[in-house]
């Protein structure tokens, strides 16, 4: 990516938001997210920082965008492994810096090496990866690169890990996906270290 980063997206601190920008800024802000404080939200004025930012601009939509979010993160039977390696896959399939940026801090925290990050980066699946992670690392890759999966994908990942898990990696990949399109459509500003 060019050094140049030309941002599209004018952020503003929440006392310069309209009512409803305002609103989404304190719910996001005092979520979650907030709590696990893993992933930068705000900047240094307090103005939101690469999706969060975007996810104001309709903040009707980008309430429901953020819940989801949120879901993903916090309230799947995924284990923290398997959902930072899958997002981290997506982050590099789209070549989504922040995305990279934002997870590669808890997935290292999690023992990922420059070795899986490696691996990672470039569609593989890395050695020693927990089983539920190493079991959805092709899966993921499979629908990044085809937009599906084969019937013998289907039935490898669904015996292996349960169609419920399957289904969490499907809405975290097009999540995830979704996140790269607008950083890349809007680009945001996305903070120090995360730029580019």
């Amino acid at each position: 990516m060019d050094n140049q980063v030309r941002h599209r997206l004018t952020t503003r601190p929440p006392q310069f938001l309209d009512a409803a920008r305002r609103a989404f800024h304190r719910r996001l802000t005092t979520g979650p997210r907030a709590a696990a404080g893993d992933v930068p939200m705000v900047a240094g004025d307090g103005s939101l920082l690469g999706p969060f930012a975007v996810m104001a601009v309709a903040p009707g939509v980008g309430d429901a965008v953020q819940e989801l979010g949120a879901t993903i993160r916090y309230a799947t039977r995924m284990e923290p492994a398997t959902r930072e390696a899958a997002i981290l896959l997506v982050a590099a399939h789209h070549g989504s810096a922040f995305e990279w940026s934002a997870h590669e801090p808890p997935a290292r925290r999690l023992g990922f090496d420059d070795g899986v990050l490696d691996a990672l980066r470039v569609g593989g699946v890395p050695d020693g990866l927990p089983e539920q992670a190493r079991q959805a690392v092709p899966a993921v890759t499979a629908m990044l690169r085809s937009g599906r999966v084969d019937d013998a994908e289907y039935e490898r990942v669904a015996d292996g890990l349960g169609e419920e898990v399957l289904a969490e990696l499907v809405w975290l990949t097009g999540y995830y996906s979704m996140l790269a399109l607008a950083l890349a459509v809007f680009a945001p500003p996305v903070g120090k270290g995360t730029e580019g």
